[in-house]
């Protein structure tokens, strides 16, 4: 089977190390890749939001099977128009990838099928949301309504930080979107992984992100510096009831409104006195989230995405092994916020690789043979073992065998369940 990644992340590293252990895999392309991609694949320059073009590396490249990793070709319509030209696709259409795109389609979704999540406004004016905000008071969520790569969301501790927040989306700090100013909900956040064929629906993982830049669960939101799976807070009975209240009624709305949902549903949960609600939907693996669910999976997952893209979850299960996964992203300083490109990273390649250790390449380039780093988040250094405290050992291991002194990590990853 020749099979096309798109993305050029963490997570499609991942993806592409746990696909190219299975024997199916004849060949494998990453489009864009990074440079520790390239060990495991071919790695091919293209313009991943574009249909047309990649229709056409598709068509040359005689692909049978393409994953789409992140949101952004998803939201374009790549998907539409692979399965238009006969292609087999993993990953939602344009439409109904509106879960992720469009939050106030979300909450609309999750109030015509009952799906329990927070209480909502959505404004087109940056005076009427500061007005609400303030006869609500704080603490209060604002968000971009749209795509923010993992950064549109400010937990307001007060109404002078809402409003800040909502003068900087209005201002345009992530394009030209609206804003949705939600209920604040307590508890533990933790993530849940469905995989959904349009009827059909199976649970594949849990995880648990660390979304603040500073140990402690302090500083601002970034696109998650460490995971480990599973969430101990998600257990058996509540994952039984998230399917029912949650994850079932959305996917028999989408079908419903003729937008049947293929791909992965990630659902973001806040849990409180065993209860769990919706936070968000995103329509497509988390990372650094996937990061751990491949190194629990291996080579079960290419198995699995095809099931769901061929319409056969119902024949389709997970064996999970009894262990623990920790990963923890090495990222460039001053992220989230400004930060320097093009600093050498060493040691790369004394690093072990296997299925119990694996360092996960997400801002890299290979630049006339030193690897550097090209982004905010660049590495995802990954344990798993017996226990999670194995795991978390394992991880930190590979964090102190790298030189990179314009780097950083979080040191408290797992802190909850450790």
């Amino acid at each position: 089977m020749n099979i096309l990644i798109l993305g050029g992340g963490g997570r499609e590293h991942a993806l592409a190390w746990a696909i190219r252990q299975n024997p199916k895999c004849d060949r494998l392309i990453v489009a864009p890749g990074n440079a520790g991609i390239a060990g495991v694949a071919e790695c091919a320059r293209l313009d991943i939001q574009s249909r047309a073009e990649v229709l056409e590396f598709a068509q040359e490249n005689a692909i049978d099977f393409v994953i789409v990793g992140p949101e952004a070709p998803l939201a374009a319509g790549v998907s539409d128009a692979l399965r238009d030209a006969g292609f087999l696709v993993f990953g939602p259409s344009q439409a109904a990838a509106q879960l992720e795109a469009s939050k106030t389609f979300t909450k609309e979704v999750c109030d015509a099928c009952g799906a329990p999540t927070a209480a909502w406004a959505r404004f087109t004016d940056a005076v009427a949301a500061r007005d609400h905000v303030s006869a609500q008071g704080a603490p209060i969520v604002v968000k971009a309504d749209g795509l923010a790569a993992g950064k549109g969301v400010t937990v307001a501790e007060t109404v002078e930080d809402a409003h800040a927040a909502i003068d900087a989306i209005f201002d345009g700090e992530f394009g030209d979107m609206s804003v949705m100013i939600e209920e604040f909900m307590a508890g533990e956040e933790a993530s849940f992984f469905i995989l959904s064929d349009g009827t059909d629906c199976l649970a594949v993982g849990t995880a648990q992100d660390h979304k603040r830049v500073g140990d402690g669960d302090t500083g601002p939101n970034t696109g998650g510096m460490g995971a480990y799976s599973p969430a101990p807070v998600l257990t058996p009975d509540l994952q039984d009831q998230v399917m029912e209240r949650i994850v079932r009624p959305t996917i028999a709305e989408m079908a419903r409104r003729g937008t049947p949902f293929q791909g992965v549903l990630y659902a973001g949960l806040m849990i409180s006195d065993g209860e769990a609600r919706l936070v968000e939907y995103n329509v497509r693996f988390g990372d650094p989230e996937c990061q751990v669910l491949m190194m629990r999976l291996g080579a079960q997952a290419l198995d699995l995405l095809q099931a769901c893209a061929e319409g056969r979850l119902a024949e389709a299960s997970v064996t999970w092994a009894d262990d623990h996964a920790l990963t923890v992203v090495l990222a460039a300083s001053g992220y989230p916020g400004s930060y320097g490109k093009g600093s050498v990273i060493r040691g790369l390649d004394k690093l072990p690789e296997s299925s119990f250790q694996m360092t996960f390449h997400a801002g890299t380039a290979d630049r006339d043979g030193a690897i550097t780093a090209t982004g905010g988040r660049v590495l995802a250094c990954t344990g798993r073992g017996a226990t999670l405290a194995e795991a978390h050992q394992r991880a930190y291991a590979l964090v102190e065998a790298i030189d990179w002194p314009e780097g950083f990590c979080r040191r408290d990853i797992g802190w909850r369940a450790l």
